[in-house]
């Protein structure tokens, strides 16, 4: 029986490639664009059913109904909201209408490359973001963003001098900690989602633990909660260290730790049976990280109950 074969993504290694894919002028800089939407909901249609950027996407959309996958995951629009896309990830647009509103920002990594912000850029975790994660903004928050995309298109239309560049560059970072600044209001103003989170990631931790899953499957990973949560990775520590100041990882950590002063406490489990127990494979790993986060190592803690 033969099995149908999927499609290739289409890889657009240059903001030009795409412009012209999309019947577009060609941009005012091969390195960095900015496009209203209003120009090209014609254009849309015509993107691949999937398509890999070789370059940064970022998006504001507004009365956009529909989906856009983002690696195997989806962002929901149905609010309309910004999306910060890094380059090498798989996108589709699904279900899109045709009346919305906004602007994306295509920016090579070569244009920012001898910039501070080269390297700076991939400290914004919003760019891992998937699963229902887009940002959404307050009217006060929009007029902020939306003048800033302003600014970097009065940039690009401008007269290119010596410094049109480091002025340029010097916007889109301001863009991106005004979005690092809103994402941070947002963990703050869904903190009773957030807590829903926190609370659904302590009970699968327990049931974890409290299971023979760690010493089937090892220790429980960041990447393996997410999944069951419904988020990425970087959002979920993210979000934590808003509401607790500790990442997914310490979370992780913090459990384990409580599950071992339970099993040392209470039974006469050697040190290395607890280790497997819980999920690792070597006791000295246990050890370590059991006397980084007590002070005491395994036997020291289990003998000040005796």
């Amino acid at each position: 029986m033969k099995t149908e074969k999927k499609e290739a993504p289409v890889i657009f290694n240059s903001i030009s490639e795409m412009h012209s894919f999309l019947g577009l002028p060609k941009p005012l800089h091969p390195l960095v664009s900015l496009v209203d939407f209003g120009a090209i909901e014609t254009a849309l249609r015509k993107l691949p059913p999937s398509y890999i950027l070789n370059f940064y996407k970022i998006s504001y959309t507004r009365k956009f109904q529909g989906k856009m996958k983002y690696g195997q995951n989806y962002y929901d629009f149905d609010e309309g909201g910004m999306i910060f896309i890094s380059p090498n990830q798989l996108l589709a647009c699904l279900e899109a209408n045709s009346d919305f509103k906004g602007y994306t920002l295509l920016l090579h990594p070569d244009f920012i490359r001898n910039y501070p912000l080269g390297k700076k850029i991939q400290d914004y975790g919003f760019f891992l973001y998937s699963v229902n994660e887009a940002l959404h903004l307050s009217e006060t928050e929009l007029q902020t963003i939306v003048s800033v995309f302003e600014n970097i298109e009065k940039e690009l239309t401008t007269t290119i001098d010596d410094i049109s560049q480091d002025v340029t560059v010097s916007y889109i970072e301001v863009l991106l900690n005004y979005s690092n600044r809103f994402y941070k209001r947002q963990f703050i103003t869904r903190k009773a989602a957030s807590n829903d989170l926190l609370e659904q990631m302590e009970t699968l931790l327990t049931n974890y633990f409290n299971s023979k899953a760690a010493l089937m499957q090892g220790l429980p990973t960041v990447q393996n909660l997410a999944e069951q949560l419904n988020v990425s990775p970087s959002y979920l520590s993210d979000m934590l260290r808003s509401l607790t100041g500790q990442n997914a990882q310490q979370h992780i950590h913090n459990k384990l730790i409580e599950k071992a002063k339970e099993i040392l406490s209470t039974s006469n489990l050697t040190v290395a049976e607890v280790a497997y127990q819980l999920g690792f494979e070597h006791p000295q790993s246990f050890n370590k990280i059991f006397k980084s986060k007590t002070n005491l190592s395994p036997l020291e803690f289990r003998s000040s109950f005796n």
